[in-house]
C-alpha cells in the first residue's frame, strides 16, 4: 500500500518539466530561467502528435523523422503525415487529399526561357489612396561580377511580382563599373549576356524606381508598422545582399527574408538555401537550368504565402519585445515565477521575432 503511494505522487522532475519543448530540470528556477530565454509561443512548430514546440521546421522534421525521431510521433506521421507541411490529418484518404494541394509544381521552362529573352516590363505605380491591407510584392535580383579579380558583385537584372505571380517589374541593369565576368560557368543556360547590358537600364534609375515603388509614396523614415500605412511589404531570399546591390534602403519591418525567418532555419541557426526550401516545402525544384529571378520570386511568394497561412491564436501582444511583455519574465518577479505551473508561464511567453501570420491579422 505503501508503495503504491509513493508511485501516485509525482516527482519534483516532472513538476519541472517545460510546457512547451518537454525538457525537464532538476529546480523550479532552473524551469523559469529556461522560459526566460527561451521565447516559447503559440507561434512555433507545433508536432501534431505530443504537442511538442520546436523552434523551426527543421527540427520539428527532425521529432518526426529524423535519425532519433520520437517514436509514437513517427509511427503516426507515417501514415496521416504531410511531408511538405508536417501537419498531421485525420486519415491516409484526407493526406493524400491534402498532400496533393500541399506540392506545388514549378515554373513552366517555357516561361523561363521566354523570361531570359524579355526585356523591360515596368508596371510600377504609386498608389494615391490606401489599399485594404498592406500590398505584398516579392523581389529578385542576379549579379554578375566586377573588379579586378572579378568577385565583385554587381546587380544585372531584377524582377518584382505581385501576390498573384504576376511580373510588375523587369529588367536589365547597366552596372556602374565595367563586368569583368559574366559567370557562364555558374549557369547551365546563362541568363545574363553583354548584349543584355549594352543598352540597359542604369542601375541608379532601377534603384529610385524600386525604392520609390516599394516605399509607395510613404516617407521611408515614417514607415513604422505594415499596419495602416501604404508602405509595400517586401518577400525575397537574402534581400539583405539583394537590396544592397541595387542600392536600396528599406525598413526592417517590412521585410519577410525567407532566408532570415526563423522557423525556416536549419537547426544550427543557419539560412536554407532557397533551392532546399522550395524542394522540402513546396515540393518541386527551382534553378536546375536558367538561373532565372522570377522563379527566385515565385518561389519566396509561395514560401511566405504558406507561412502566412499558419494558423495560430491570435495575442494582442504576441512580442516579447512589445511593452506589454518587457516585465513577463523580470528578475524582481522570479519568486512569483516560481509559484506559476509551467503551463502559466507558457501562457504569458511571448516570441522574439514577427510571425508572419501576423500580416494577415
Amino acid at each position: 500500500m505503501e508503495k503504491r503511494r509513493e508511485e501516485k505522487v509525482p516527482s519534483a522532475v516532472s513538476l519541472n518539466k517545460c510546457a512547451a519543448c518537454y525538457r525537464q530540470f532538476n529546480r523550479m528556477e532552473h524551469l523559469v530561467d529556461h522560459m526566460r530565454t527561451s521565447f516559447h509561443s503559440v507561434h512555433e512548430p507545433t508536432c501534431g502528435v505530443c504537442k511538442k514546440h520546436c523552434r523551426s521546421f527543421e527540427s520539428l522534421r527532425e521529432h518526426l523523422i529524423g535519425p532519433l525521431p520520437k517514436q509514437e510521433c513517427r509511427n503516426v506521421f507515417n501514415i496521416r503525415g504531410c511531408k511538405f507541411c508536417l501537419a498531421i490529418v485525420d486519415s491516409p484518404y484526407a493526406l493524400r487529399v491534402h498532400q496533393d494541394r500541399c506540392q506545388l509544381s514549378g515554373v513552366n521552362h517555357g516561361i523561363l526561357a521566354y523570361m531570359a529573352n524579355l526585356g523591360l516590363r515596368d508596371s510600377l505605380t504609386i498608389d494615391n489612396g490606401y489599399s485594404r491591407g498592406p500590398q505584398v510584392v516579392a523581389l529578385a535580383c542576379k549579379t554578375v561580377g566586377g573588379g579586378s579579380d572579378r568577385s565583385l558583385d554587381l546587380c544585372a537584372r531584377v524582377c518584382i511580382i505581385d501576390e498573384n505571380e504576376n511580373i510588375i517589374f523587369h529588367t536589365y541593369v547597366k552596372p556602374p563599373i565595367p563586368v569583368t565576368n559574366y559567370r557562364y560557368a555558374h549557369r547551365i543556360n546563362p541568363s545574363i549576356r553583354p548584349e543584355h547590358l549594352r543598352d540597359a537600364m542604369p542601375l541608379r534609375q532601377v534603384q529610385r524606381k524600386v525604392q520609390d515603388f516599394l516605399c509607395n509614396g510613404e516617407p521611408t523614415w515614417k514607415i513604422r508598422s505594415p499596419k495602416g500605412g501604404k508602405a509595400r511589404i517586401l518577400v525575397g531570399h537574402g534581400l539583405d545582399h539583394d537590396l544592397d546591390k541595387m542600392q536600396v534602403e528599406y525598413p526592417p519591418i517590412m521585410i519577410r527574408d525567407t532566408a532570415k525567418y526563423p522557423p525556416l532555419m536549419k537547426t544550427s541557426k543557419l539560412s536554407n538555401s532557397l533551392k532546399y526550401l522550395t524542394q522540402a516545402y513546396l515540393g518541386y525544384d527551382i534553378q536546375n537550368g536558367i538561373q532565372d529571378p522570377y522563379e527566385d520570386c515565385v518561389a519566396t511568394m509561395r514560401l511566405y504565402v504558406r507561412m502566412r497561412r499558419q494558423v495560430h491564436r491570435r495575442q494582442d501582444y504576441p512580442l516579447a519585445s512589445d511593452p506589454q511583455n518587457r516585465n513577463n519574465f523580470a528578475s524582481w518577479r522570479q519568486n512569483e515565477l516560481e509559484r506559476m505551473s509551467p503551463e502559466e508561464m507558457l501562457a504569458i511567453s511571448r516570441s522574439d521575432y514577427y510571425c508572419w501570420c501576423v500580416d494577415s491579422a
